[in-house]
């Protein structure tokens, strides 16, 4: 028999509850991770809060009311919200930040990777490696909760996360500031070892599943793989990850 995972219920304190409230927080700024609104509701306000949502880049989940009665919470009036731990960053202003230090930029996108603890052992090898941002899309990415900060052993507290309403887009704010964008290929036929990762570049890492979204791999600049000696499918993600990011420490510090 499958074993399924434990579903997992935020604490009562991350939560904010019900229309008015949830409102209030985006107006004045609260950061969150993501909304939940139960899937039959209409109505201006519910019109409301969805357009803020896409205004913030903060995920809506539709979801039945029982997801939220889940939650063991009252009053919710078909809407929760769930308080980031992890404060987003405006892309833009992290690059310009990262320019002005006399650094060279190093980001990491990750497309459609969801197990949490894959991103959580992302997380802290791109912080030793020295990444200076993980960009998430705002749907099709595992959640950054409690369990993957844990995951991540409170890496995902220090380094800069950017979330964006599309990865696509984000490529393109990456080329226009003149920052290179790879992206992990198993197929191609160039190895990283045959990359200049010492120029400012941007590696795209895709879920094991489904690879990287043809039309974001299509504006990648470049394409490369890691070789094997064995015949098999491919690596675990966060484990490609790591070895993708040593090899642009390898670079930058002893090449």
């Amino acid at each position: 028999m499958k074993n399924f995972r434990r579903q997992h219920r935020p604490p009562k304190k991350s939560l904010i509850i019900g229309k008015e409230a949830v409102v209030h927080a985006i107006k004045s700024g609260r950061q969150l991770d993501r909304i939940y609104l139960q899937n039959n509701l209409h109505g201006r306000p519910i019109e409301e809060i969805k357009s803020l949502a896409q205004q913030h880049n903060i995920p809506v989940n539709k979801v039945p009311v029982e997801k939220l009665n889940g939650f063991n919470i009252s009053d919710h009036e078909g809407i929760v919200a769930q308080i980031a731990r992890v404060q987003y960053q405006d892309l833009q202003e992290i690059i310009s930040f990262i320019v002005e230090k006399g650094e060279t930029p190093l980001f990491l996108l990750l497309d459609g990777i969801t197990d949490i603890r894959n991103i959580g052992g992302i997380a802290r090898t791109a912080y030793c490696c020295g990444v200076h941002a993980l960009i998430i899309p705002e749907k099709g990415v595992g959640a950054l909760h409690e369990d993957a900060i844990l995951t991540s052993a409170g890496a995902l507290e220090k380094i800069s996360v950017c979330r964006v309403n599309s990865l696509m887009k984000a490529v393109d704010e990456l080329h226009l500031n003149g920052i290179k964008v790879f992206a992990s290929e198993m197929t191609t036929d160039k190895n990283v070892f045959d990359c200049n990762l010492k120029e400012p570049c941007a590696i795209v890492m895709g879920s094991e599943e489904t690879g990287i979204y043809p039309a974001l791999m299509k504006i990648c600049d470049e394409k490369f793989k890691i070789p094997m000696t064995g015949d098999f499918e491919s690596l675990n993600v966060g484990v490609a990850t790591g070895m993708i990011l040593y090899e642009v420490m390898r670079q930058r510090l002893f090449i």
